[in-house]
């Protein structure tokens, strides 16, 4: 009798672990191909939320790589001034905006900003994150426990590293940026 307890029990352990993996789980199509995203919810639950909330409304399709600094990252997220197909889309301000929601508390964590790693982009005021996060094509040591790490690309980062990249001698900014196509949870 215990063994078939403990068979059921390990059975629904690994089908709710299963489940609860699957829900961190989200998809960035690019031009040129699908990018697996796995989130923190256990680091970053805000911000993780967050993302999801923004994410499987569709504000993120079309929204545009407005900042990617070669060696370094791709900043995307500005559901304001940066989807492309909206009557407020201004590349010129794309990065100054974000979404209807309030700004979010930072939630620093010790995992670290590694090659394919996603944070949120905010201000000076650590306070500031909303909608806007980036990508990191290198490790950036530097931004570790001073933004806030929610997720990492497990599946696709060469189709990340295919994002055309902007003008070093203008802080990034991209003219006739690539940008999502969608995002969206698995």
């Amino acid at each position: 009798m215990n063994k078939i307890f403990i068979k059921i029990f390990i059975l629904f352990f690994l089908i709710t672990n299963q489940s609860i993996a699957e829900e961190n789980i989200m998809i960035l199509k690019l031009k040129d191909g699908e990018v697996k995203i796995e989130l923190f919810e256990d680091v970053a639950p805000n911000h993780v939320k967050r993302i999801k909330e923004l994410a499987n409304s569709g504000k993120y399709d079309n929204v545009v790589f407005h900042r990617v600094i070669d060696g370094f990252m791709a900043q995307t997220g500005d559901v304001k001034f940066g989807n492309s197909e909206s009557k407020e889309f201004d590349l010129k301000r794309a990065g100054m905006g974000g979404s209807d929601l309030p700004n979010l508390e930072q939630e620093f964590n010790n995992l670290p900003h590694d090659r394919g790693t996603l944070s949120m982009a905010r201000s000076q005021d650590p306070d500031s994150a909303n909608s806007q996060f980036f990508i990191c094509f290198q490790a950036a040591p530097f931004l570790d426990r001073q933004y806030t790490v929610f997720g990492k690309v497990i599946e696709g980062m060469e189709f990340v590293d295919k994002i055309k990249r902007g003008d070093q001698n203008n802080n990034g900014a991209v003219t006739d940026p690539d940008k999502i196509i969608s995002f969206k949870s698995k």
